[in-house]
């Protein structure tokens, strides 16, 4: 026979695309249509369908950037139509590619009730069967969401920022009528569309895709271009057999779960990812309702929350279909954080609010963790998710990796402490799936288990800006559950998934240690401003708690459970992995910078309040030491009066350089006001193998997605930044002053007194685009890999690129610390708000190795914020020379702790002394439950074994271990006031101390 085959294929397209689709609307007329402009910020529903409309029409201008206006819609049921399927169909302006990346309504019922969401891929509004000869009306609030993201790629634009003024309208409604929906040609598109899609992806020489060719190519014969109505029918039989062919037994079993990934701020600000929600939760209640075999998947309490606060009937419809088992909370999270920044009791609390929520609102206990999105995993991960109750994890970013393919779907996860936690990757690639036939086949294809495993999971719905599912993916869903050539698809809830994933799996994999994406590097340091107002905010909740339990403890004033809830939430809530990250609009960023504001003045008075209640009349000056470890004569969580400390040298010699010593350490700064040596009396050896605190410039053009990626070839060209216009010293500081480009830097290099650190305080005015700042630190060490501070804990990576996995972390995420050393002897770089470093190493004419530790400090991409990082900025860093991981994780408190002095007249005896300094606590508080218990969380924080007594200050009855929720994990035990505690490595311990009642 000859090959026909494109020209079918062709005639295929076209007919779809210029005829069968149009014909799905038969009958129509127009709607009457009123429009309201808001004149500000969006307004309740209930203000805007009291609001005064004025008459408009199809084709005219609406939506300034950012405006919402809301258009009317009238009209009368032909009683021609009684007993047909009429509908709304409503174009706002859609661009037909982007749905949630532009313009999008949400419709109500004249009396104000959420009807559903409308976007380019979901137009329709539904009227009923039985409605002939009725004037209806229904109201769209049309959000203008510019186009941030277009078709040009990662272009600066200005519509990112909160507007000021009114811009040009962006969109023209397009369409408003009503039109009876001719489900024989709708049906008949689903078949014809399914089975093109699975031919396609059907090897040429396939019987099964000649089969359907043909079977396609009849319907084409059968199907009248000019009556298509009357033909579909007809034009369905010579589909059905095809479509009923069953799958092969051994065909890969789907589980699609409905899901609709919103990002909580992204490329709009948080306000409109409230109405995101609104019109996604709308949709996929609506599709329940005529579903009820529909299960959708909903992340991220917060989300919840919003409606819980702004629509309510819509939170009534969720409450009603979480009791159905049709919607379903998974995530366990406040929100989808991103995991490499957060600290680690931030991370504690985003399971702790996220599962509580969950709890109190639907009685529901989250076991899945869901992360599709994320930038990359924290080794910490498997522990918090077991310790929070949960037992399973789900991702898909990884599949973004640039170099390395990674070789599992289905594995355990092994965190750095040893707990594994069952985990899968959607093989299909995406968290948006429309259950394509292209997306089910690269499934199928891809999946790494096979022969050892037969089922992935694939979430579907349109995400990222919202929307979630379609009827049109249901119907894809349908026709594809049991039909040759296909996987079989299954719509079942995650939990379905996972217990079947895991009697399925003969053996899973064990991937250990953090899950890095070779990808999106440049998120550690974009948006320095944000990544510094969560670093402190966390610190101040800190204090605040600790404070506030010993206060209560001590005075009996109340403890702010309220007050420390809300701040807590504002913070977890900014964690979220386009917030954090730095990779949203400016309008997201300048209200995070605000938004920190007003945590730092509302924790700063809490424990001012907390601190004074303590210190009792003033008498004395009084230090407060919120840190884990002791230090100047005061204890570690207590107060006491500080010890005196000699203060180092400075010397300026002859030839203009510098010398700072205090007897531990000699530090020497050069004419260009670089360290050139650190010289350890102790150890008597140099610290440096090439001058450091070095300032480097690097062009910053990575190829794509510009605020989140660091691209290799950025380290082709450096600029060193040498010149100087001050070397100076000031009392017992060395300042230095630098100007390059449009930006300038002072520095002030100070040697701690008693102490083998050399601080750095860091002011940058920075005015760079398309730039990287870097400060360099090459250390005479011999280290094969690098200690980087993470969650509860710290992750090793390798200093060398032996293999392209080691190759693709040339950047890497550090929180408060990254040690490098060889055996006896190495070195801590600490900070106060930066995550981006890179490690090298080369050896030296002489030898030896110089291994060569940067921080990134600033960037300054173009998109999606041109004016990312413009302005002042304050950053400290400290190296510490002879340091050992203890030394490490107490300096990292340190910096990220100061002392705080306030005049008193009592010491403050800590609540509870650990005698053994890698035992650090984490957190002191008073239970969430308000039962005024005392909840400790402590960590074993240098890798090892450790034994440790933990001595009390308080009366407590009892001592229960428990999770992160403060739920026993086991029988209290009796207390007195001492407790002896044996911890693995790594390992995360809440203690819950029963008081006795007042």
């Amino acid at each position: 026979m000859h090959d026909d085959r494109r020209i079918v294929e062709q005639r295929l397209d076209r007919v779809l695309a210029e005829r069968l689709r149009p014909a799905q609307y038969a009958d129509a007329v127009p709607c009457d249509v009123a429009v309201w402009h808001a004149p500000g910020e969006p307004v309740p529903a209930a203000e805007a369908l009291r609001a005064d409309y004025t008459p408009t029409a199809v084709g005219q201008a609406w939506g300034p950037a950012w405006g919402t206006s809301w258009f009317r819609l009238s009209a009368t049921v032909p009683e021609h139509w009684d007993g047909r399927t009429v509908e709304v169909v409503v174009d706002l302006g859609f661009d037909d590619d982007r749905p949630g990346f532009q313009c999008e309504g949400l419709a109500y019922t004249a009396d104000g009730t959420p009807i559903k969401g409308l976007h380019p891929r979901n137009t329709h509004l539904p009227v009923g069967r039985n409605s002939a000869g009725r004037t209806r009306s229904w109201y769209v609030e049309a959000a203008a969401n510019p186009i941030i993201l277009g078709p040009h790629g990662f272009q600066p634009t200005e519509l990112g920022t909160k507007p000021t003024t009114k811009t040009p309208p962006l969109y023209h409604l397009r369409r408003a009528e009503l039109a009876v929906l001719d489900e024989p040609v709708w049906q008949l598109i689903q078949d014809t569309e399914v089975l093109d899609q699975l031919m396609r992806q059907l090897p040429v020489d396939s019987p099964r895709r000649h089969d359907i060719l043909r079977a396609l190519e009849r319907m084409l014969d059968r199907l009248d271009l000019h009556d298509i109505s009357a033909t579909a029918p007809a034009a369905r039989t010579e589909l059905a057999d095809t479509l009923a062919k069953p799958a092969h037994p051994s065909a890969h079993v789907i589980s699609a779960v409905g899901h609709a990934h919103i990002d909580s701020a992204w490329l709009w600000p948080l306000r409109e990812t409230v109405r995101k929600v609104a019109r996604t939760v709308a949709n996929v209640t609506a599709l329940m309702a005529e579903h009820p075999d529909f299960h959708f998947a909903m992340s991220q309490a917060q989300q919840l929350d919003w409606i819980k606060q702004h629509h309510r009937q819509l939170f009534d419809r969720v409450r009603t279909f979480v009791h159905t088992g049709q919607f379903v909370p998974v995530g366990g999270m406040w929100v989808e954080a991103d995991t490499n920044m957060p600290g680690g009791e931030a991370m504690a609390r985003q399971f702790v609010h996220g599962k509580r929520f969950y709890l109190e609102e639907f009685g529901i206990e989250t076991r899945e963790v869901w992360l599709p999105d994320s930038f990359g995993y924290s080794a910490a991960l498997p522990q918090l998710v077991a310790l929070s109750g949960s037992r399973w994890f789900l991702t898909q970013k990884i599949s973004w990796n640039q170099t390395n393919r990674f070789p599992h779907h289905t594995f355990w996860w092994e965190g750095i402490d040893g707990t594994r936690v069952f985990t899968h990757f959607p093989p299909a690639d995406t968290y948006n799936s429309e259950i394509t036939g292209a997306e089910l086949a690269h499934a199928a294809r891809n999946f790494a288990e096979h022969g050892y495993a037969t089922r992935s999971l694939l979430p579907f719905g349109h995400g990222d800006g919202g929307g979630g599912p379609t009827r049109e993916m249901l119907a894809r869903a349908y026709r594809t559950a049991d039909l040759e050539g296909s996987p079989r698809v299954q719509l079942d809830t995650p939990a379905e998934f996972f217990t079947a994933a895991e009697a399925d799996h003969s053996g899973p994999a064990v991937w250990s240690g953090e899950l890095y994406l070779e990808m999106h590097r440049g998120t550690y340091t974009s948006q320095a401003k944000t990544k510094q107002g969560n670093r402190r905010s966390e610190h101040l909740l800190r204090e605040a708690e600790l404070w506030c339990a010993t206060a209560t403890i001590a005075t009996g004033r109340d403890y702010p459970h309220q007050a420390l809830d809300r701040l807590w939430k504002q913070v977890l809530l900014h964690q979220f992995h386009d917030i954090l990250p730095g990779s949203s609009i400016a309008w997201v960023h300048r209200e995070a910078e605000a938004a920190y504001a007003r945590i730092a003045t509302e924790a700063e008075a809490i424990t001012s309040r907390a601190l004074h209640a303590l210190a009792g009349e003033p008498a004395r000056p009084l230090t407060f030491n919120a840190a884990p470890h002791a230090r100047h004569g005061i204890p570690a969580l207590g107060a006491a009066a500080a010890s005196d400390t000699t203060a180092p040298t400075a010397t300026r010699h002859p030839d203009g350089t510098i010398t700072l010593d205090n007897g531990l350490l000699r530090v020497t700064i050069d004419q260009r006001g670089l360290l050139t040596s650190i010289y350890d009396h102790a150890a008597d050896r140099e610290a440096l193998g090439a001058p450091g605190n070095l300032l480097q410039l690097h062009a910053d053009h990575p190829n794509a997605w510009d605020a989140w990626d660091l691209d290799a070839f950025y380290r082709h060209h450096v600029h060193d930044l040498t010149d100087v216009e001050e070397v100076s010293i000031h009392e017992h500081t060395v300042r230095i002053r630098r100007g390059f480009g449009h930006s300038s830097v002072v520095q002030h290099i100070s040697l701690a007194a008693e102490s083998r650190r050399v601080d750095i305080d860091t002011d940058i005015d920075w005015h760079e685009t398309e730039k990287l700042l870097k400060v360099a630190f090459p250390l005479d060490v011999h280290a094969d890999r690098c200690a980087a501070e993470t969650q509860f804990g710290h992750v090793m990576r390798p200093t060398h690129t032996n293999t392209s996995w080691d190759a693709a972390k040339f950047e890497i995420c550090a929180h408060r610390f990254l040690h490098v050393g060889e055996p006896g002897y190495g070195h801590a770089l600490v900070n106060d708000a930066t995550y981006g470093h890179d490690v090298t190493r080369h050896t030296r004419p002489d030898g030896g190795t110089t291994t060569t530790v940067r921080l990134s400090l600033l960037r300054a991409p173009r998109f999606p914020d041109p004016d990312t990082d413009h302005g002042h900025h304050r950053l400290r860093y400290a190296l510490i020379a002879g340091a050992d991981i203890g030394d490490a994780v107490r300096e990292g408190y340190r910096i990220n702790l100061p002392e705080r002095t306030i005049s008193g007249s009592r010491p403050v005896t800590p609540l509870l002394a650990v005698d053994n300094p890698a035992v650090v606590v984490e957190a002191v508080k008073l239970a969430d439950d308000r039962s005024g218990d005392l909840v400790v969380r402590l960590y074993e924080s240098r890798g090892g074994r450790a034994q440790a007594r933990l001595s009390i200050s308080f009366p407590a009855t009892s001592v229960t271990r428990t999770d992160l929720l403060e739920r026993a994990l086991a029988e209290p035990d009796a207390t007195t006031d001492a407790l002896d505690v044996r911890l693995r490595p790594f390992e995360i311990r809440t203690l819950r101390f029963a008081r006795p009642p007042r």
